[in-house]
């Protein structure tokens, strides 16, 4: 019998691109091969992981099929190269050390949840790790919050100190294994310690002991400083008013409304109406905090979120959560650990000394947080999640810019709810949420965080990309930096910029940009317009009328004051609102219409964010606000799901030529109304329903005036679902392609993304 020929050896070199470090991609490939009876070796290198396979032809095809198809749970794929080579004898498959190459960038892992299998050994009495507060696997748990440079290697990481005991370094090294290559793996004989340190100096070491004590002070009443992933918690018992009202005094946090943490999705729907959806977002391995419509008679502490129908509810996010809410047995508020409008605290001396005198207790342990990072909140606009705070779990993911940028670019975003972009080509990352820039320890904040980009992505700026507003701290940060190229661009385009890019989107688009406050190119407030444009450039197609804000930005503060300017562009008007703004002192109010009458500390605004506040104070709502966007949180919730009537809202041309849209009748109205005995929560119905209205009319006029196709809706106000859901689904069903921001919150979050996709095409063009 003649013998059959041995099978053909093909070989071949194969890169692949994305998120593909720090998943557990090697081993993956490890084990494939090993499947396929492959040789050759597989490693990291910046900015992808490389490969060589050697073996049947038909062997390999089958390979490349199943490196996407079955692909780790965190990774994602952008792009598979594959090149033929010489078969160079290999037979054996192993994973080859990482290399480094200055000029590659590559994505860094996001902090994800406990997946369900080490869940499941969290809770077997069987297994060696059995409540171990830092159990782990490839498929989960801390990324970038505990690497400190590229690549993705235990050395590079706060988990450096920890030596492997030979039974996890077995795991390690055996491939197959789920911990095979997992930089973070340890278990209670080699890994991080847990402690409680009581604020009078009482200290449990073991680990039990300090969960036992971690609980038993919550159930008590007290305040718990628990070290999460990126950084401190604070947490009390949620069913409890005093603690909770406790809290919001030492935290300097008086009415802002409080996160939930529950350890099921049982216990949450104890707390929330919960739909499948909404059982689905809760459960993402992201573990955002989701607002949910709050049930009536839930035992929650009516403290946890004042005068509102949402709460904000998350499941656990770490091994040790989980073993602290199955301690406590009740819901707990897990707030960020800091002082109102400070970062949260990430280290534990910095916790000791920044904590003291709010928290009764502290739940620390030894693995440092390298990057501090809050947590991710969204919540549901119809069937479409909205992110109202990009952090954990999403931060620091590349997204995609539309144009090319030709140099390496800085974006510094905005004053308020803050981010910055850091651009190399078409990569753009968006660091997790910053906060407000109103302090010293914000602003080193925001310094700390751009080092580690600027490190992490091996990006030197040679361009800088800032707000408008000549007096933002951001601004100014811009403009010390002394690069050769630097852009300034306005609000509420970047506002549009953002939601075009994300989308892959160049223009030109209609877009409605409603918002709080931004520096317009008239030098007046906006925050009510509708462009029309590109990413490099844009008209003014339609605004706000034009209404004077007595005190400045103090208005966001006091929506009396942007009812009061309003109650002065007419005496029918004044006649109307005045009632409404009795309580409010005399000699206040009086100072306030000085300001009105003179101009002085009274810059006119085409503000939709205060309108909003505007008619809180008109229906007898909320005169003065604890927080920016109280009031018009409380009129979203006054309003509810109620059935509404529209009354017409006149647009007008000014004299630019742009449509001018007037709420002070629609103001009047709702003011008569509610004093000849109007039901508030139907007047707060009926205000949505005639701005929803209004905008359908303003975005169908600019359609037809520019032969646009496209509107983009973008802004801090379409964080409110009612409106956001109404204007959208107004003009889908007039088949209009509507694009919402959906990678990026609506607020100012985005604006540094918008920023750079701007300055990227600038720059291009001027190219």
């Amino acid at each position: 019998m003649t013998a059959l020929p041995p099978p053909a050896r093909t070989a071949c070199r194969v890169r692949v691109r994305g998120v593909v470090q720090g998943v557990g991609f090697r081993p993956f490939v490890h084990r494939l091969a090993l499947r396929h009876r492959l040789g050759g070796w597989v490693q990291n290198a910046s900015g992808e992981v490389e490969l060589v396979l050697e073996g049947e032809d038909e062997a390999i095809t089958t390979f490349l099929t199943a490196l996407t198809s079955e692909a780790p749970p965190l990774a994602s794929i952008d792009q598979i190269e594959v090149e033929p080579t010489v078969p160079a004898g290999l037979v054996d498959f192993a994973i080859a050390a990482s290399t480094e190459q200055a000029d590659r960038r590559l994505p860094v892992p996001p902090d994800v949840a406990l997946c369900a299998e080490c869940e499941r050994e969290l809770r077997d009495p069987a297994n060696r790790r059995y409540r171990y507060p830092f159990i782990t696997c490839t498929d989960c748990g801390p990324r970038y919050s505990v690497i400190d440079r590229l690549p993705y290697d235990r050395e590079r990481t706060s988990m450096a100190p920890f030596t492997q005991c030979p039974e996890c370094a077995r795991e390690y090294a055996t491939p197959g294994d789920r911990r095979h290559h997992s930089e973070t793996n340890s278990c209670p004989a080699c890994g991080p310690a847990l402690w409680f340190e009581s604020a009078i100096g009482t200290v449990a070491t073991s680990r039990e002991a300090a969960l036992t004590a971690a609980a038993s002070l919550l159930r008590a009443g007290g305040t718990v400083a628990v070290r999460g992933l990126g950084g401190y918690h604070l947490a009390v018992d949620a069913t409890d008013q005093d603690a909770v009202q406790m809290l919001r005094e030492r935290k300097q946090r008086e009415a802002k409304p409080f996160a939930i943490m529950v350890a099921s999705l049982s216990m949450a729907e104890q707390l929330a109406s919960l739909g499948p959806e909404d059982a689905a977002l809760l459960t993402r391995r992201e573990r955002p905090v989701v607002l949910l419509p709050a049930r009536a008679g839930s035992h929650l502490a009516p403290a946890v979120a004042p005068g509102l129908d949402t709460v904000g509810i998350m499941l656990p996010s770490t091994p040790l959560h989980c073993l602290l809410l199955e301690e406590v047995g009740r819901p707990l508020v897990m707030t960020s650990g800091n002082r109102s409008e400070e970062p949260i605290a990430i280290g534990n001396d910095e916790a000791r000394r920044r904590l003291h005198g709010i928290a009764d207790g502290f739940l620390m342990h030894d693995r440092e947080v390298l990057c501090r990072v809050d947590d991710s909140v969204l919540r549901r606009s119809g069937q479409t999640p909205i992110l109202l705070r990009r952090a954990r779990g999403y931060a620091p993911l590349p997204l995609s810019l539309p144009v090319e940028s030709p140099v390496p670019l800085l974006a510094v975003g905005p004053h308020l709810k803050n981010t910055f972009t850091v651009v190399h080509g078409r990569a753009a990352w968006v660091s997790p949420h910053i906060g407000d820039l109103e302090s010293l320890e914000a602003l080193e904040h925001f310094q700390q965080a751009l080092a580690v980009y600027r490190r992490l992505f091996r990006i030197e700026p040679e361009a800088v990309v800032h707000d408008l507003h000549p007096g933002y701290l951001s601004t100014r940060l811009a403009r010390d930096l002394g690069l050769a190229t630097t852009l300034a661009v306005q609000h509420h385009h970047a506002h549009i910029a953002a939601v075009m890019a994300e989308h892959g989107e160049e223009g030109p688009v209609v877009g409605v940009a409603y918002d709080g406050t931004g520096y317009g190119t008239d030098g007046a407030v906006w925050g009510a317009e509708v462009l029309a444009g590109e990413l490099t450039g844009f008209r003014r197609l339609a605004h706000l009328r034009y209404a004077p804000l007595p005190g400045g930005d103090l208005a966001a503060r006091r929506p009396w004051r942007a009812a009061l300017g309003y109650a002065s562009l007419d005496p029918a008007a004044r006649a109307a609102l005045t009632p409404a703004l009795e309580s409010v002192p005399a000699q206040e109010r009086e100072m306030a219409l000085r300001q009105i009458e003179t101009g002085v500390n009274a810059p006119l605004a085409s503000s939709m964010g205060r309108l909003f506040d505007a008619a809180a104070a008109t229906l007898g709502l909320r005169l003065v606000a604890a927080y920016e966007g109280q009031a018009a949180m409380e009129l979203e919730a006054l309003a509810g799901r109620r059935v509404a009537s529209e009354y017409p809202v006149p647009i007008e041309v000014d004299e630019t030529g742009a449509w001018r849209l007037d709420p002070v009748p629609l103001l009047t109205r709702l003011a008569l109304r509610r004093q000849r005995g109007g039901d508030p929560a139907d007047l707060a119905a009926d205000f949505h329903a005639s701005i929803a209205r209004a905008t359908e009319l303003l975005v169908l006029r600019a359609l037809e005036a520019t032969g646009f196709s496209t509107v983009v809706l973008g802004g801090g106000v379409f964080q409110n679902a009612r409106l956001l859901d109404s204007v959208r689904s107004r003009l889908e069903t007039r088949r209009i392609r509507v694009l919402l921001p959906l990678r990026l919150p609506p607020n100012d979050g985005a604006i540094s993304y918008g920023q750079a996709a701007m300055a990227a095409a600038i720059l291009s063009l001027r190219r």
